[in-house]
């Protein structure tokens, strides 16, 4: 990443300044303003030109040149790993201007775990001067400070005063022969794709996919980014030859988070060609070639084999162990619905499969807005969300429940079939296939991959019909035996080994619950353990409210009270307190004196990880934003003494309080006042009170 580029850089230069005498000297700039050239340590540099002269209102090719010793190297425009580029300061007369410095194709340079881009043996770096059109003619000089950075297994920066003496003539050649080295380089830099070459960019979670179609087929490729960041810089390359052009899969940055807009570097087809690309970024997988998502010969999956593909594993969805309990319910159900009119059976199959539409319907537009807002998704990308893991692992959590035998919510085995549709009626059937969408979320199947792999990179459209045939072979099989009850004697017969299995299901989704909850406190980087704590509370409200549920069945009243315990249940892990900006330190007791010192007043909270009121008061109290605004305007140093494991230090300090244990909370005024004990139960009226007592 940019900020451990830059340190690395630094270690090579503090190694090399305190470590070693030749490179302290190397900071003193070598030259005399004279074109060169001019010996550094491991290099020569030296300012050239095309041509002697420049024409009013004409250009001139110069360049910086540099000539490596054995193993040494300079950096690119993006160095990679560590180091930095080449650098020009140009001091021009009145008239003359300079562009940019220009970067001919580099290679990638190993060291270690890293990689950098840049060149070994010589290079130059062109910059094209401009002349202006009133510009006399005669003589002029250019200065020119230039600074560069060159490693081999430890980096030296450098300095040279260098400079070229031109003149300015009308006479001077337009097109001036490209020679030696500048005029080599001149010949190296990145072109700009014309029309006939296309370039189209794939955004996935873990690589980018680059197609260069060029007209001819190659095999052999690399990819240079211009922006930090971007691409895991030392990471292998996969290249496969199209028939037309290159692909090359680039592995992402682990810390980019986020996909961006475009991209844009170099791509180089050898050491003499390459492209300077910019495409937008397409969030989708892109299949290799040979995966079952890929046909032969390198040719991307087609929409209507994604769509098949999708449907069949939709179909294959409904065995896995997450969904197939309750596809095995319905089909039960069907069992004991032979007095059903066939035709209300039916009506019941279409209602649940339209469920299941409905659901993957609304998973598609979610994905769609947040593919439009420029970030990936793909299947089970709400698991990214903790609102819903928290609705979903307490819903799976309630179902699981009921199936143990806590409650019935009309899912019991002893009620399905007709008295099902007599007591949920369409509702029920229709809300049964969203449970079957719900609980398939975290679950995948062959040939699911593929597919989704392929719509998430497609248009709207292909992305639609997709994930609408998924849902539509997880539909298939209930559907299909709603219009043939007979294919149900295929079913075991009703009997008691029918709560066997309503249990054993019941623990299989409680599983599912664990599973759900590690990945929930997996999305918080600090503070998973506690967010995980808040879940297994609102799991055990959730209990409360099933008990209810059973202890008085089919009334109003404790329909009500669930109801309302559920929704406290859920308000424990989805509140999201406003965190503070307010930075606590950690205590020591020069820390203490130094605030003391400086007239602050300082609050101390005495805690530990175990200690259940500590981590009340410091929720509901010490992070409310009334206590932090006062902290804040009173200028407040907060130290936060961690007891979770012992500490003299602050056992001592405690002492001194006249406290043996936690939770314990110190004011100390402004001044020499004495340490203001605030009592273990905090409110915020306490601790605003005593605030403005000690801060007066």
């Amino acid at each position: 990443m940019k900020i451990s580029r830059h340190v690395t850089a630094l270690l090579g230069l503090v190694c090399v300044l305190f470590a070693c005498a030749p490179a302290r000297a190397q900071i003193q700039p070598v030259g005399d303003g004279g074109p060169g050239p001019v010996k550094a340590q491991h290099m020569t540099v030296e300012m050239v030109s095309l041509a002697p002269s420049i024409a009013p209102g004409g250009t001139l090719e110069v360049g910086l040149v540099i000539t490596l010793e054995e193993k040494w190297h300079v950096y690119w425009i993006n160095a990679g790993d560590s180091g930095e580029p080449p650098k020009i300061t140009w001091g021009l007369p009145k008239g003359v201007t300079a562009g940019p410095m220009r970067f001919p194709i580099p290679s990638r340079l190993p060291l270690g775990p890293l990689m950098d881009f840049g060149y070994e043996d010589e290079v130059a770096f062109p910059v094209q001067l401009s002349a202006a059109k009133d510009l006399k003619t005669g003589p002029v000089h250019l200065d020119a400070k230039v600074s560069w950075l060159v490693c081999r297994e430890v980096c030296i920066p450098g300095k040279a005063n260098l400079g070229l003496n031109l003149t300015v003539d009308a006479q001077a050649p337009t097109a001036p022969a490209r020679v030696g080295a500048l005029g080599e380089a001149l010949g190296l830099l990145p072109q700009k794709p014309g029309p006939e070459t296309k370039v189209t960019v794939h955004g996935g979670q873990k690589e980018f996919v680059l197609d260069l179609i060029t007209g001819q087929s190659t095999d052999d490729a690399e990819f240079y980014p211009f922006d930090e960041e971007q691409i895991a810089n030392a990471a292998d390359q996969d290249v496969d030859a199209l028939p037309n052009g290159v692909r090359i899969r680039i592995p992402r940055a682990p810390e980019l988070t986020k996909l961006p807009a475009t991209l844009h570097g170099v791509v180089k087809l050898d050491d003499e060609h390459a492209f300077d690309v910019t495409a937008p970024v397409i969030p989708g997988e892109v299949a290799r070639s040979g995966s079952p998502a890929a046909k032969g010969g390198g040719q991307q999956l087609t929409a209507v084999a994604a769509i098949g593909l999708a449907f069949v594993g939709g179909i294959i969805l409904n065995l896995m162990p997450c969904v197939f309990p309750v596809l095995f319910l319905k089909g039960l159900s069907l069992v004991q619905s032979s007095n059903e009119e066939r035709g209300r059976i039916r009506q019941h199959g279409l209602v649940y499969a339209l469920g299941i539409l409905v659901s993957f319907w609304a998973i598609v537009a979610a994905l769609l807005i947040v593919r439009a807002g420029g970030s990936e998704a793909g299947w089970g990308f709400q698991l990214q969300s903790p609102t819903f893991l928290t609705i979903l692992a307490s819903g799976i959590f309630l179902f699981a429940l009921s199936l143990a035998g806590l409650f019935d919510i009309g899912l019991s085995l002893t009620s399905v079939g007709g008295e099902l549709a007599q007591k949920q009626g369409y509702a029920g059937s229709f809300f049964t296939g969203v449970l079957a969408t719900v609980v398939a979320t975290p679950c995948t199947a062959p040939f699911m991959g593929a597919a989704i792999g392929f719509a998430i990179s497609q248009p709207a459209w292909i992305t639609f019909a997709v994930f609408t045939a998924l849902a539509a072979g997880l539909a298939a099989p209930y559907l299909l035996l709603s219009f043939q009850p007979s294919w149900t004697k295929l079913l075991p017969k009703p009997g008691a080994w029918m709560e066997i299995f309503k249990q054993v299901t019941a623990v299989i989704f409680f599983a599912t619950v664990i599973w759900l909850a590690y990945v929930y406190g997996s999305l918080f980087p600090t503070g998973g353990v506690y967010r995980m704590a808040l879940l297994l509370t609102c799991f055990l409200l959730l209990t409360v409210a099933g008990w209810v549920l059973g202890r008085w069945p089919a009334r109003w009243s404790s329909s009500i009270a669930a109801l309302l315990i559920g929704a406290v249940a859920l308000s424990v892990p989805l509140y999201q307190p406003k965190d503070t900006t307010l930075v606590w330190q950690p205590y020591t007791q020069q820390a203490l004196d130094q605030a003391r010192a400086a007239g602050h007043p300082v609050f101390i909270d005495f805690t530990a990880a175990w200690c259940l009121s500590c981590q009340v008061n410091e929720r509901v109290v010490l992070k409310s934003s009334d206590v932090q605004k006062e902290f804040r305007d009173k200028n407040v140093t907060l130290l936060r003494a961690d007891w979770t494991q012992y500490d003299a230090e602050i056992t001592k300090q405690l002492a001194s309080v006249g406290r043996s244990g936690v939770p314990t909370y110190v004011i100390y005024p402004m001044g020499s006042k004495p340490a203001d004990v605030l009592p273990e139960l905090l409110t915020k009226a306490v601790v605003l009170t005593a605030l403005k007592k000690d801060t007066q």
